[in-house]
């Protein structure tokens, strides 16, 4: 990577820290400038890690003999297959997290409803499982 990337992809982050703390100051006081300045954080950040993903992964990787072994393409599907996988994990473990604790206080006041309960944190373990099945399905077709 070269010098003047990695400057620039510096004075990006930086200003995706900047910008959004200067919105925040200058905007009026109420609720509203929270998610101003939330909107513009997201903006910023995801727009430099795309940037990002594209210097680094655009290009081929050579091989000693030559050969080329990576493209873009291989590069944002392994990128793909670890969202796939990390993203359904976090989204299962906010629906197990309400859902088991709401099984729990239900369970202490009527404990028949056991294996009612267990179903509706099973189908919200479930979503991790798909989102595996999916990144396994995505890194077979690399």
């Amino acid at each position: 990577m070269s010098l003047l990337l990695k400057v620039v992809i510096i004075a990006a982050l930086l200003l995706s820290i900047i910008i959004p703390f200067g919105a925040f100051l200058l905007g009026e006081k109420n609720k509203g400038r929270f998610k101003k300045s939330l909107g513009i954080n997201v903006f910023f950040f995801f727009g430099t890690v795309i940037c990002v993903s594209v210097a680094m992964f655009g290009g081929q990787a050579y091989a000693a003999d030559g050969a080329a072994v990576a493209s873009t393409a291989s590069g944002l599907g392994y990128l793909a297959a670890a969202l796939a996988t990390g993203l359904s994990c976090i989204g299962a473990g906010i629906a197990v997290a309400s859902s088991a604790s709401a099984a729990l206080g239900a369970i202490s006041e009527d404990s028949s409803i056991l294996g009612k309960s267990l179903i509706f944190v099973a189908l919200a373990e479930g979503v991790a499982l798909y989102g595996l099945i999916v990144s396994i399905m995505i890194l077979g077709k690399l």
